[in-house]
């Protein structure tokens, strides 16, 4: 006897499904405790609607986290650059791009009941950054004052401050974040800006300009 294939979900239920992601990135992307009824009027739907996609609040959050982490660790794999500096302007760049979802990510991370399941599903980007790292400890254009374990982590608190206290959708946020985990790395204010210059492809070359004239007073690294 032939199985049925299984049934495809109605368009409608997809549609609603993505909708309430949406809606959830965006709240808690405001407020990382927001509400099952403040995300479901945001999504356009009921409380009841929604828990018919979803059995609970922590069921949302995890497919919010996962479905983040797939796209920052695919952002991750796709830096080559070999000069470590180079390769986390860039990759702090292109998170950046994902905003909404950054910044949802880092309001998560702060809730003690996201941490592991979070910590976790990032794993392949901290290895990533971890690499970036080890590689410019190694040829000395990042900071050695410290072991990379360490750095990483110092590098990760001051991106997600960059995240959580930044406006997204100010002109200059996504410089800032770049100088911001620059600074952390170790490179001085003045090194930021002439890595900026010479590619300002990382930030597009408007917010480049930007960039190398905020340099001295937005970039958080002191002059070496």
């Amino acid at each position: 006897m032939t199985t049925p294939a299984p049934r495809r979900p109605r368009q409608d239920a997809v549609d609603n499904r993505a909708g309430i992601l949406s809606a959830a990135t965006a709240a808690i992307a405001h407020d990382p405790h927001a509400s099952i009824d403040t995300i479901a009027r945001s999504a356009g739907l009921s409380r009841r609607a929604l828990y018919g996609h979803f059995a609970d609040r922590n069921t949302l959050v995890g497919e919010i986290i996962d479905t983040g982490a797939e796209r920052f660790n695919r952002i991750a794999l796709s830096v080559s650059d070999t000069a470590a500096p180079l390769a986390l302007a860039r990759l702090t760049s292109l998170l950046w791009q994902e905003a909404a979802h950054v910044q949802v990510a880092a309001s998560i991370a702060l809730d003690d009941a996201h941490l592991a399941s979070t910590g976790k599903a990032l794993a392949p980007l901290r290895a990533a950054v971890a690499a970036i790292l080890q590689r410019g400890q190694n040829d000395n254009t990042l900071r050695t004052d410290v072991d990379v374990a360490t750095l990483a982590r110092l590098v990760e608190e001051a991106a997600r401050a960059a995240i959580t206290r930044v406006d997204a959708s100010l002109p200059e946020a996504r410089s800032l974040a770049v100088r911001t985990t620059l600074s952390m790395a170790g490179l001085s204010w003045r090194e930021t800006v002439a890595l900026l210059e010479e590619h300002p492809e990382i930030l597009g070359a408007a917010a480049a300009g930007g960039a190398a004239g905020a340099g001295g007073t937005a970039a958080a690294g002191g002059d070496r």
